[in-house]
């Protein structure tokens, strides 16, 4: 027992060792600006082992990033979008595909590649053709199940009561196909777009149509954010759920949000020397909120998402936290 116990920990010390990088990339293991993994022994080991072992939230936090924008004029999105494209293959592991939606009303127009956004020519079209947009969902993505093809690639969308529905998903949730599926069914083999699907189902069956009245729509926050919460106990579940009027967040493991508004100051990217005056492109009346995994700017105070929280984002403002 002891020698197998030996050799099991001498292959755990080689697996995690800085010099097997094509073992790391595999398990994802990079996280974002380092070159290592981060280690740690495991808790309540029974047996003396010399080797570490790879932390699960390390392989977690490099899987994908999120960003999400909600505002209550027309705004454009390059800003940001340029600082989440950096961290798809240049400034971060995340190169396995991007995406970007863009809602005009109840409809949404999508930009997708299962490619590297910090090299795509594509991306730079778009950085370089701003949409003004009130909602907004982008995603660079780092593999962990399913290949990287155009139907894996996030943002995915629905239909659902004559409106388009915009998800994107950060995490891996294992146990996600022990929810059955109805009307919605996954065109890809991600465990994100299942669990986009068995929301959507849960939706569906609570409501028979688009919530209105402000009773209804505390009901559908509460839905969003219960479903959320059954889902989430199968795995790492962030996410952002775009309807057309609302962006819902949902905090699993790491989210950060910040809400730009007058008087309107100088933000730079905190992946690059770019900076901008948002006084010289906004009005007084204007709010905006971004989303993402981790802040953008260097020079602005995000508010960390508490896990298990919902964030309900409306014209701008902060609608509702709940639990989830």
């Amino acid at each position: 027992m002891d020698k197998r116990l030996s050799i099991i920990c001498h292959l755990l010390r080689v697996l995690v060792s800085p010099g097997v990088s094509r073992v790391q990339r595999v398990l994802g293991t990079l996280p974002h600006g380092s070159g290592q993994a981060k280690l740690r022994h495991p808790p309540n080991f029974p047996y003396p082992c010399p080797a570490p072992y790879l932390a699960a939230e390390s392989i977690e936090a490099v899987v994908c990033e999120l960003l999400g924008m909600e505002c209550n004029v027309p705004t454009d999105i390059v800003f940001s979008f340029s600082g989440l494209a950096l961290r798809g293959g240049t400034k971060g592991p995340h190169g396995d595909g991007w995406g970007l939606a863009l809602y005009d009303g109840k409809a949404v127009r999508t930009f997708l590649e299962p490619t590297a956004a910090a090299n795509s020519t594509l991306a730079r079209f778009v950085r370089e053709n701003p949409i003004k947009t009130l909602l907004a969902v982008a995603h660079v993505r780092k593999k962990t199940r399913g290949a990287a093809t155009l139907a894996n690639t996030h943002p995915f969308v629905r239909e659902l009561w004559g409106r388009a529905f915009t998800f994107a998903h950060n995490g891996t949730v294992r146990r996600v196909r022990r929810f059955p599926l109805g009307r919605f069914r996954p065109i890809g083999d991600t465990d994100s777009e299942y669990a986009f699907c068995a929301l959507l189902d849960h939706l569906a069956r609570a409501f028979n149509e688009y919530p209105r009245t402000p009773r209804e729509l505390t009901r559908f926050y509460e839905a969003v954010a219960s479903a959320g919460r059954a889902i989430g106990e199968s795995g790492t579940f962030n996410f952002l759920l775009g309807d057309g009027t609302h962006l819902f967040a949902r905090c699993a493991t790491k989210l950060h949000y910040i809400v730009r508004k007058a008087p309107f100051r100088v933000a730079t990217l905190a992946d690059d020397d770019v900076q901008i005056d948002f006084s010289d492109v906004t009005t007084p009346r204007d709010r905006v909120v971004v989303v993402a995994t981790m802040p953008l700017t260097r020079d602005e105070v995000w508010t960390q998402g508490e896990p298990g929280t919902l964030w309900v984002f409306d014209r701008g403002r902060l609608r509702d936290t709940l639990p989830a």
